[in-house]
């Protein structure tokens, strides 16, 4: 169900199920899960694309078929143990890259969200239609998506479950870029060499200051990126990047942790 694939410090990891439009059921999340802590023990990764297998489908939802025999305690754990992979995510110091070809709705929209970056198709259509089955969002889209478009623009999209363009998502700030399709693999992988020619270590640290400051009050989240800048200066990696710049060359980041 989980497929991964490895070049060189990028990781593709790809959900596997395009008969199902790559539906998440529990036993998938639980295999994602599992991929996901070889991943985060792997230090020659430093960026994952995650992809949904074929066109039609980032990932079309959570499985129905599972969901609809389930009762408030199953649904409970369901909705566990989605909040904790889509955090873990969140919390992983990988830089994890959404690559939303087809439908991202439901489920395959909160797990976009809780990507570090979104990028889509122009034939990527997104949403959360949960309400249209008389249930609400379980994996983080009621918190994540009101943080990122404000609440009033995630109300309407929650309440009506309408189904947006990337166009439009991108235009709402849920979509970082959209590109087209015929050249999407390419686009997405010169993101993430761009990403991959920084310094690792700041790029880690940047990621940490981001998540951890980004509901705190003004004043404690300048204080959490105080510490992370200073902290940069205790990797070598910082000294070789403003060597490397005075000196006019290219940073050399092997072996500088």
């Amino acid at each position: 169900m989980i497929t991964l694939e490895k070049n060189g410090a990028v990781a593709t990891l790809t959900i596997n199920r395009p008969e199902s439009l790559n539906a998440l059921h529990q036993e998938l999340i639980i295999e994602f899960s599992n991929t996901l802590k070889s991943l985060q023990n792997d230090q020659t990764v430093r960026v994952v694309k995650v992809c949904g297998a074929g066109d039609k489908a980032f990932v079309a939802g959570a499985d129905i078929s599972q969901m609809k025999d389930m009762d408030s305690q199953d649904a409970k754990l369901f909705s566990y143990k989605g909040q904790h992979l889509f955090s873990d995510i969140e919390a992983s110091d990988k830089i994890f890259i959404a690559c939303v070809k087809g439908f991202a709705l439901g489920g395959g929209c909160e797990l976009a969200l809780a990507c570090d970056l979104i990028y889509a198709s122009d034939k990527a259509k997104f949403g959360l239609p949960e309400v249209t089955l008389g249930l609400i969002p379980g994996f983080g889209g009621t918190q994540r998506l009101s943080r990122m478009v404000g609440a009033l623009k995630a109300k309407e999209l929650i309440y009506t479950g309408k189904m947006i363009s990337a166009q439009e998502a991108f235009s709402l700030g849920m979509v970082n870029q959209v590109f087209l399709h015929e050249t999407f693999d390419r686009s997405v992988d010169e993101v993430a060499s761009a990403i991959l020619k920084n310094g690792p270590f700041a790029v880690r640290r940047a990621k940490q200051a981001i998540v951890e400051g980004q509901n705190l009050k003004m004043s404690e989240a300048l204080e959490v990126e105080k510490q992370h800048f200073a902290f940069c200066f205790s990797s070598p990696q910082s000294k070789e990047g403003m060597n490397a710049f005075l000196e006019k060359r290219k940073p050399n980041w092997d072996h500088k942790s």
